[in-house]
């Protein structure tokens, strides 16, 4: 049985050899084959230098350095489009992603789940304002989407070849490539684990990429944004029509003042204010739109690093994907 191992990476280098004797060290105890796919999405430190020297020394190991960086979701895009796999583990390359967690991931495989999530109980080192932004991220995610996304989990997990062969069908520009794995609906199991601070380098998702991340995850799999939005103009309406009823009234019986203009004035502010909330929400959907029409290829590969007759990726697959 082969075991694809898909590792997205930005400028991490010092934690790339450390990440694979680890990984050997457990596919080894499990006793099947394996392959390595380390996805350099435009990464400016050397690492992939390093994965060349990985390659040299491991021939499991395949390098795919993107033409520039991508992002994120569509790194790990690129690598599951090149898994090979009965199984294909999705991690980082911070160490925050214990490989050990494998081993136990497999057997919850084996059992008959085609899905394993990593659920982090606990994330030392981390500020308590992503912490809490993390949190809400989650809940206020699965209370507006159609998609139930499992809480705390980030992209580390284990998928069926099926799983896999369904996201290769996905292709939208905006990606979370989490919820896309919610969204197959195949059956599913749940690991915990303490996830330990990074082992060195910083974190490549700062608040605002996170802010971005979650924009991708409501306008990707909800439309309760444009009926939030409808729902504000039916609010005012009415506010509105009660408004004027107060005031006509008050007109009649001579109660309103000169000060009745500042009401006015805010509630004219407010209506502005609305309504620019909405049109946004509307350009957001249609920024999404014209993205996809574009029809561009979701990343482009510039190199596959890989030992003598052990490529894995047709000429065609590396000019576009």
């Amino acid at each position: 049985m082969l075991l694809s191992v898909v590792i997205p990476l930005l400028n991490e280098k010092n934690n790339l050899l450390e990440l694979h004797r680890r990984l050997a060290a457990v596919t080894e105890k499990l006793g099947c084959d394996r392959e390595i796919i380390l996805v350099d999405d435009g990464s400016t430190d050397g690492s992939d230098q390093v994965i060349r020297e990985l390659v040299a020394r491991d021939p499991s190991v395949t390098g795919l350095r993107l033409s520039r960086n991508f992002g994120h979701e569509a790194a790990s895009t690129a690598g599951m489009d090149a898994a090979r796999g009965e199984i294909t583990v999705l991690m980082d390359a911070d160490l925050q992603d214990p490989p050990e967690l494998i081993e136990e991931m497999y057997h919850l495989w084996k059992q008959g789940n085609q899905i394993v999530y990593a659920v982090r109980r606990r994330r030392p080192g981390e500020s308590r304002l992503k912490l809490s932004a993390a949190w809400l991220f989650y809940r206020a995610l699965n209370f507006l989407s159609e998609v139930s996304i499992p809480l705390d989990v980030g992209d580390f997990r284990l998928m069926d070849s099926r799983v896999v062969q369904s996201l290769r069908k996905c292709r939208e520009q905006d990606r979370f490539v989490r919820g896309l794995v919610a969204w197959t609906g195949f059956r599913s199991a749940a690991i915990q684990y303490d996830r330990p601070p990074r082992s060195s380098g910083k974190t490549h998702y700062g608040i605002l990429k996170l802010f971005f991340l979650s924009l991708d995850a409501f306008f990707g799999f909800s439309i309760s944004p444009l009926r939030l939005a409808s729902a504000s103009g039916i609010l005012i309406m009415l506010l509105s029509l009660f408004a004027s009823l107060i005031l006509t009234a008050g007109k009649l019986t001579g109660t309103i003042s000169a000060s009745a203009l500042a009401f006015f004035a805010c509630g004219l502010f407010f209506l502005g204010g609305v309504q620019l909330l909405c049109t946004g929400i509307l350009g957001e959907y249609i920024g999404r739109i014209y993205r996809q029409a574009q029809h561009r290829p979701l990343y482009l590969i510039a190199e596959e690093i890989a030992a003598p007759n052990r490529a894995i990726l047709p000429d065609a697959a590396k000019v576009a994907a």
